[in-house]
């Protein structure tokens, strides 16, 4: 009996560490660094070390400051990082065993980002610290001294190099907006550059997207890139031909890709995944956390009016719908109920807005996947109605006609569109490529619509649309600025602001135009 006891106990002893880390919720991973067997990223701000395999990761940091950007030493002894332990974020190093961080860099106000190790032991990071325009360069930092070395690239962000010596970067820094398939001026792209060359080759000049994070094996480049659509792994040759797609993602963006012997560790989503390069899988690496997950505590916010980001009143005055931290909230002018409009973590909602009659709400949401409109009920009793479909950018807050039967709003490509509510069906009224449409206003009997936007030469003119004709006309000159339209309480009068004092001293370059 008691070697059954004994039995049951030791079970019970092994089975409970097991079962608490089966039920902990899963954590966020971002900034994997891949070396042999083991993986190091970021998670709840600090580095963590676990084996590629996964399973129960170690927590390598603690600081409150963030930890991001691990690279591990070719040796597999050391790690190294971007950390804010004084403040500014500064390259660090630290034992992957564990120990103490020590700084290498003292850039102060400067950004410091670490973009891996050369094969010669030392740290290669990119720094604006030197920069005279708003850019980066990188860095070639030796561990033992602390000496850095600018390498002869102007606005070079991160690297890699070959055994032959060469060097494979990208050009250009994140530009930042996050936009998916963006093509513009700043698309960071892949070039090659060797000691003694007189200037750098671009390799991906053939795409006018993205391609970033070189990383060398066996003779070929890997790297990311958005050439189908979303960001996935890719290679080719060190010429920049033969370009071959490893993976490929649809729902989420390939990041912060790192390759050792022959695997590459990135992010996905939360998850790390690793690609096996030889037998072309790839899988997530299951990781737990043991971690009391403070983050996912509830928190007293002191001063909430600090986190509204737009307030409306109803048609009566009696109440006001706020739109705060991505949830929409409907308080009384006086006495009543605060109501939680809604309560789901999962889907940000944007400037929210009394319909006529003030029972529903109109708020932009991503919970179909794209930015629409919603009909959410303004007592907080009942699921929210998709309004509209097909966005394809981001749309900008709109405004609902008096007698409810319209909706007016603009979006990222400076289009101003009027919906039908009843129908559905939505109508382009201008498409201004002078800049953005603003001050939309309909009058109180919802027979015009007033808005402003720039003119050719970016002067503001005011403009009515109508319903019942489909059309716009602009009713001030082009001469001056104007702008706030304000319909009087009978619809007969439009007041508005305009620049129309003539002052003959320019005070400053721009002037008056």
């Amino acid at each position: 009996m008691r070697r059954r006891l004994a039995s049951l106990f030791l079970i019970l002893v092994l089975w409970a560490p097991l079962a608490a880390r089966a039920g902990a919720p899963p954590g966020y991973y971002r900034y994997p660094a891949i070396h042999g067997d083991t993986l190091v990223f970021t998670a709840e701000g600090d580095l963590w070390r676990v084996p590629v395999a996964g399973g129960v990761a170690e927590r390598l940091t603690s600081h409150a400051g963030q930890e991001v950007d691990a690279a591990i030493s070719p040796d597999g002894t050391q790690v190294a990082f971007s950390g804010r332990y004084e403040g500014p974020q500064e390259v660090y190093v630290l034992p992957l065993a564990g120990g103490l961080p020590r700084r290498l860099t003292w850039s102060t106000a400067a950004s410091a980002e670490v973009m891996g190790w050369t094969p010669s032991g030392h740290v290669l990071y990119a720094s604006n610290v030197r920069a005279t325009l708003p850019s980066t360069q990188l860095f070639d930092l030796d561990p033992a001294t602390g000496e850095a070395a600018a390498l002869p690239l102007a606005q070079a962000s991160d690297g890699t190099y070959a055994p032959d010596g060469t060097l494979y970067f990208t050009r250009l820094p994140f530009q930042g907006s996050h936009t998916r398939r963006y093509k513009g001026g700043t698309a960071q792209n892949l070039w090659k550059f060797h000691k003694g060359d007189t200037e750098a080759t671009p390799l991906t000049a053939d795409y006018a997207g993205t391609s970033k994070t070189p990383m060398w094996w066996n003779g070929r480049i890997y790297f990311a890139s958005d050439r189908d659509g979303t960001m996935n792994l890719w290679s080719m040759r060190p010429d920049g031909s033969d370009p071959t797609q490893l993976t490929r993602h649809a729902d989420f963006e390939v990041q912060s890709p790192s390759l050792d012997a022959g695997r590459i560790a990135y992010q996905l989503g939360a998850d790390i995944h690793v690609y096996d390069i030889q037998s072309g899988t790839d899988r997530a690496v299951p990781i737990t956390l043991v971690s009391d997950f403070d983050q996912m505590r509830e928190k007293w916010i002191t001063k909430p009016v600090d986190w509204i980001t737009s307030a409306h009143l109803s048609p009566t005055g009696d109440r006001v719908v706020f739109t705060a931290r991505g949830g929409v909230f409907v308080a009384p002018a006086e006495q009543g109920r605060l109501v939680e409009v809604t309560r789901g973590k999962l889907t940000r909602w944007r400037n929210g807005r009394f319909m006529p009659g003030g029972s529903s709400l109109l708020a932009l949401s991503d919970q179909s996947g794209e930015l629409e409109f919603w009909s959410l009920p303004a007592s907080g009793i009942g699921a929210p109605s998709q309004v509209t479909t097909g966005g394809s950018v981001f749309r900008w807050d709109g405004l609902p006609s008096p007698d409810g039967k319209w909706l007016a709003h603009r979006d990222l490509d400076r289009r101003l569109w009027v919906l039908d509510l009843a129908k559905k069906t939505e109508t382009k009224i201008g498409d201004d490529p002078d800049g953005d449409f603003d001050d939309l206003t309909w009058s109180p009997n919802s027979r015009f619509l007033a808005y402003t936007a720039p003119d050719a030469n970016q002067v503001s003119r005011i403009s009515v649309w109508e319903p019942a004709t489909g059309k716009s006309t602009a009713i001030t000159t082009d001469r001056y600025e104007s702008y706030s339209p304000a319909w009087s309480a009978d619809n007969k009068w439009l007041y508005f602001l305009s620049d129309r004092t003539f002052i003959s001293t320019v005070p400053g370059p721009w002037g008056a135009r």
